[in-house]
């Protein structure tokens, strides 16, 4: 039987791309004349590659205990006060759409919330010494692309009824409808950041250990998703952490959620702390 091979590729970008990045060890961010949210766009062209292995989340429950994503491939670069991450990584399955039972495809970047020598636990950091994170999901995506959020664009052959949302008998916001828009949607009743038509792919959250994840009010990050031939090509943007400089060192960590191995919540692919620098301009 002959044996079967693949190579991941380093990179999917425009055809007027001639070379590959450069490998790196470390996630190295290299100053570039401006940011973009396109993963295919030219900046990551020079921008070196770090390719961190992906590691089981078999430390607190719910634990995964079943490999699925290997790998996620990391280029970051920064303007002014900004950096961008673009992650790239292999899944067979597009989920996009979260409904009872289906799980999503996801990424994260963790940074210690303080540049230290010491880097907090890197399992959503430690009481008293947080992380900051950035959460990007495909349905969060799918939304901002421009699908819908009513039953019907969840189930577009369903044959419907009565549905509260869409009764006839009251009228278009109205205090009746409502009232009983909230009756149906405890979700979003009850202020859920997570359901619902969203503006941005992205979410900023902190955490002071497993279990401990809450919304980061101060976090002003952006991102964008697009399906490859492979898989997910995701850039997130956000600010440079504090005390991050030429000279000085942090650490970040990524995650991944493959939703059609039901991954979700703790349930992840993750890497722990990789040695993050900051490369001085040349200007």
């Amino acid at each position: 039987m002959r044996r079967r091979h693949f190579v991941f590729p380093i990179l999917i970008l425009s055809a007027a791309c001639s070379r590959a990045p450069r490998v790196a060890n470390d996630v190295e961010i290299v100053p570039a004349a401006k940011l973009t949210l396109d993963p295919n766009d030219a900046v990551w062209r020079d921008a070196p590659v770090h390719a961190a292995k992906l590691l089981l989340q078999d430390l607190v429950e719910p634990r995964l205990m079943k490999p699925s994503t290997a790998e996620v491939r990391v280029q970051a670069v920064a303007s002014g006060n900004e950096v961008a991450f673009r992650l790239h990584w292999m899944d067979a399955t597009r989920d996009d759409q979260s409904s009872p039972g289906r799980m999503v495809d996801s990424c994260a970047v963790q940074l210690p919330q303080k540049t230290e020598k010491d880097a907090p636990a890197p399992q959503m950091g430690e009481a008293a010494r947080g992380v900051e994170i950035t959460m990007w999901r495909a349905d969060w995506q799918a939304y901002v692309n421009g699908r819908g959020d009513t039953i019907r664009d969840v189930y577009p052959n369903a044959a419907v009824d009565h549905y509260p949302f869409e009764a006839q008998s009251l009228a278009p916001g109205s205090t009746v409808q409502s009232e009983m828009a909230k009756r149906y949607a405890p979700a979003a009743a009850v202020g859920n950041r997570r359901v619902g038509p969203r503006k941005s792919p992205v979410e900023d959250l902190l955490a002071s250990g497993p279990g401990s994840l809450s919304p980061n009010a101060a976090g002003t990050s952006t991102g964008r998703g697009e399906r490859t031939k492979e898989g997910w090509a995701v850039v997130i943007q956000r600010r440079l952490p504090d005390g991050l400089s030429p000279k000085v060192r942090s650490q970040v960590a990524f995650a991944v959620w493959e939703g059609s191995q039901q991954e979700a919540g703790a349930r992840k692919m993750r890497t722990g702390w990789i040695p993050l620098s900051l490369k001085e301009s040349s200007k």
